[in-house]
């Protein structure tokens, strides 16, 4: 096969991928881009609708952001939001829906309390509910299953409507790069193209894929959530680094529950996420809850092969700064138990009971015959491991050696921040290549 160059490949087809593509090829001049997916369709693992929560994570009811991470976050959670108005998506892909966090029990009540007082400044819609009021808008929080208030003081922070909360990140996807095409002609998608490896060959790079597909690149991006930190080892890069990849699972319910999101507030020695209760738009507004959190010696999940595990154990880097970092964190006995706990979830036969245990905390009339597991959903996120800091590293991490390459890793808020992921690396391209961005329309289009 001919060797087809172009000046930037990015390499993985999910959100961040999709998001890179579309604003290369709409506020640029770069001539031609690829994107090389792995499947045979986009958004196939971590970004589909049934691996994700659909929230769009603003940092409005994310308890464990810090008034700093909520500034930077809501930004970026805009542009998407800005991106679906623009293209007519809001009802199709994009929805306006109710959102809270609640607090039960007197600390988390006052946190709560404090937490609306802090962030109302930043988030002038933010509403706080005492019980009576929750009482109204969504009952099945304070109702027993005999109908009586449960005994538990709880409140809320959130918005009823006029928010948009629910995005299909998957649906998303396959927009961005239908809108790239009609931005930029040379604007290629090659499917079922594992990249096996990517090298360095003077000014070019060279992708070789399982497929046998041939081409080259002035710049590479690669956005393949777990695998990009795979393939950054191959050349040499991120060494410092191991992922830990972090597998989510859901139940649902046969009913609607709940009438929005609900969110229960973070434990801050947790780097997971709190379990929380959806309306799920694939399931016919049926609750979704989630997600748990299995430590899985795999990148991907529902892909039983050796190579995954294979892969998990070269990426996991391990050595004694691992080792530390693991010890340290299962030393704690609240993540210790919390792991466990998790591991219990995907037990026949215990998982549910267990399960329900904490998601009474958000339905206290949950009953193990109102759930079932939710087969086929959730995805994995690759939590990385810092040897030089000797910690786990909360939210995203990013490669970039400067010499052309970047490497990416986005677990949640991931597809939230693709927009705004993107809009760096964007800037980065455009130096190395000496190419225009029109910054300005970017701004105009995606930005209040």
């Amino acid at each position: 096969m001919k060797e087809k160059h172009y000046e930037v490949v990015i390499v993985g087809g999910g959100i961040s991928g999709g998001a890179l593509l579309y604003e290369l090829a709409r506020y640029t001049d770069v001539k031609n881009i690829a994107l090389v997916e792995k499947y045979g369709g986009l958004a196939t693992l971590n970004s589909k609708g049934t691996a994700n929560s659909q929230t769009v994570h603003c940092g409005d009811i994310e308890t464990n952001y810090t008034f700093e991470k909520a500034q930077k976050v809501s930004k970026t959670a805009r542009m998407v939001v800005k991106y679906g108005l623009q293209h007519g998506y809001q009802g199709k892909y994009m929805f306006d829906g109710q959102k809270m966090a609640i607090g039960v029990g007197d600390v988390e009540v006052d946190y709560i309390k404090n937490r609306y007082e802090e962030f109302k400044e930043l988030y002038p819609y933010l509403e706080f509910y005492d019980k009576a009021e929750l009482a109204k808008i969504e009952p099945k929080i304070i109702l027993n299953s005999d109908g009586t208030h449960r005994a538990e003081n709880v409140v809320g922070m959130g918005v009823k409507s006029g928010e948009y909360t629910t995005v299909d990140y998957g649906a998303f996807t396959t927009t961005f790069i239908e809108n790239a095409k009609k931005d930029k002609s040379e604007c290629d998608v090659y499917l079922n193209s594992r990249v096996d490896e990517i090298y360095r060959n003077g000014d070019k790079y060279y992708i070789q894929t399982a497929n046998g597909l041939s081409i080259s690149a002035d710049f590479v991006v690669v956005n393949a959530g777990a695998h990009s930190l795979y393939l950054a080892h191959k050349m040499g890069y991120g060494l410092d680094f191991g992922c830990l990849p972090v597998a989510g699972s859901f139940y649902l319910t046969k009913q609607k529950l709940l009438n929005g999101k609900v969110y229960m507030v973070q434990n801050p020695k947790l780097p997971f996420a709190a379990l929380h209760g959806d309306p799920d738009i694939l399931a016919d507004g049926c609750t979704r809850f989630g997600p748990t959190a299995l430590a899985l010696p795999k990148l991907e999940r529902y892909h039983e092969n050796w190579g995954s595990f294979l892969d998990f154990c070269k990426t996991l880097n391990f050595d004694t700064a691992i080792a530390g970092i693991l010890f340290d964190l299962f030393k704690d006995s609240e993540i210790r138990n919390y792991v466990l706990r998790n591991f219990l979830f995907e037990v026949p036969y215990l998982n549910k009971k267990l399960f329900v245990k904490d998601a009474r905390k958000i339905v206290p009339s949950l009953t193990t015959n109102d759930i079932y597991y939710a087969k086929g959903f959730g995805g994995v996120r690759p939590q990385v491991l810092n040897k030089t800091e000797k910690k786990l590293m909360l939210g995203e991490a990013s490669i970039n050696p400067k010499t052309g390459i970047i490497f990416n890793m986005t677990p949640s808020p991931g597809a939230t921040s693709c927009l705004g992921n993107a809009l760096r690396d964007v800037r980065e391209v455009c130096e190395y290549l000496g190419r225009n961005f029109n910054e300005a329309k970017l701004n105009e289009e995606l930005f209040d």
